[in-house]
Formats: C-alpha cells, sequence, structure tokens
C-alpha cells in the first residue's frame, strides 16, 4: 500500500491550518484544527474495509511539566502516544479524505457525533483523558483533533498518519472506543499498512 498527503510532505511540518494549537500574540491557543487531507492506493485484494489511526509518540510523560512557566521538558524525557484519531470501518470504496472534511475547529467538550466516510466510525482520542479535569472542555473528544504539543517542550514531535487494509468489514468495538482498542481488535486481520507523518512543534527554538 501507499499512502501520501497534500496537506504536507512527509517527514516535514504539518502547517498550525492542521494542528489544534497555534501560537499567538499573547501566547497559545486554538488553531483551525483542520484534519489534513490523506489518500491511499494498492490495497490488496481481499480488503473489505480499511481502519485509520493518527499517533503522536513524542508526548511527554510529566504532564504537569507541560505548559509550566520557566519550565523546558527536556528531549530526553521518556514519551508516551497521544491519539489523534481513530476511525474504523472505512468501506473499501473509500481510498481519500478531503481535508477538513471531518474536523474543522476546535469545539469545546469535543465533537460529539464528528462526520466521516458513510458506514464508518470514529472512536476517542487522547484529548478525552487530557480535558477530563477542566470543566471547560471536558467531554468525548472524538474524531481528529490535531497537535496542540507543550509549548515549553524541547522535542519535535512527530505524527504518523496509519492506514490498514483489513480483511473484515467491521472490528467489534463498542459504541465508546479508543485508538488502543482498534489495534488491539484488528490483530490478525491486517493485510497491509501505509503510513507518512508530519511533524509540529510550539517552542519557538525547535527546528525540523
Amino acid at each position: 500500500m501507499r499512502i501520501h498527503s497534500e496537506s504536507f510532505q512527509h517527514g516535514q511540518r504539518l502547517s498550525a491550518e492542521f494542528a489544534a494549537g497555534q501560537p499567538t500574540a499573547d501566547g497559545f491557543g486554538f488553531a483551525p484544527n483542520r484534519n489534513p487531507h490523506l489518500a491511499w492506493s494498492e490495497a490488496p485484494a481481499g480488503t473489505q474495509s480499511f481502519a485509520l489511526v493518527c499517533i503522536d509518540p513524542d508526548a511527554p510523560t510529566v504532564a504537569e511539566m507541560a505548559g509550566k512557566a520557566g519550565v523546558e521538558i527536556p528531549v530526553d524525557q521518556p514519551r508516551c502516544e497521544f491519539f489523534h484519531w481513530a476511525m474504523v470501518d472505512v468501506p473499501p470504496s473509500v481510498t481519500a479524505i478531503d481535508a477538513g472534511a471531518y474536523s474543522d475547529g476546535v469545539q469545546p467538550h469535543g465533537k460529539a457525533r464528528p462526520a466521516g466516510p458513510a458506514g464508518s466510525r470514529q472512536g476517542l482520542n487522547s484529548y478525552t483523558e487530557w480535558f477530563a479535569g477542566d470543566a471547560a472542555m471536558a467531554g468525548d473528544w472524538c474524531g481528529y483533533d490535531g497537535p496542540f504539543p507543550p509549548p515549553n517542550d524541547l522535542r519535535l514531535h512527530r505524527y504518523f498518519f496509519r492506514v490498514f487494509a483489513l480483511d473484515v468489514p467491521t472490528l467489534p468495538l463498542p459504541e465508546r472506543f479508543t485508538a488502543p482498542d482498534v489495534l488491539r481488535a484488528m490483530h490478525g486481520h491486517v493485510l497491509a499498512e501505509a503510513a507518512t507523518y508530519g511533524t509540529y512543534a510550539l517552542h519557538p527554538g525547535v527546528a525540523g
């Protein structure tokens, strides 16, 4: 399988258009938060559905350091995964997603029922846990919500968009599911995978 995006070059910076956070005149705030264009091809015979996940493997593990004044998160701090998108049961006839088709703007408390290709289902992303204690933002964050890495993080974050061709038309997942649930449910059903990634950082000293 092959995958590409007209919204970013493989391994290069994402624009703020496809992020959830961006610099503002007085610090940092929400960005346009549009999902990027993605297109894939050369799925193997027998493909009955696609699954899509977006993973940032560079999220810091010491959450209380994020955005803390006078502190910078070192590059070598241990990292964990932050999931930005999980979508399953995408029909095999769908091989492209238009930019902004399924996310356009940040919605407090999350998008409860985001749009998607007919028949597809979208899961919870990691902002669900991140905003759990914030009364103004807490909720079920479904579908795509883009990068908002800590502005004091010295590491350049990578955002991997992974598409899987599956040999089943639907995955056995509950109504509320996460990207880790998807990765477990599709075990043994993956015919092929294609991946690309973009980068993003809010720290002004982080290049790349």
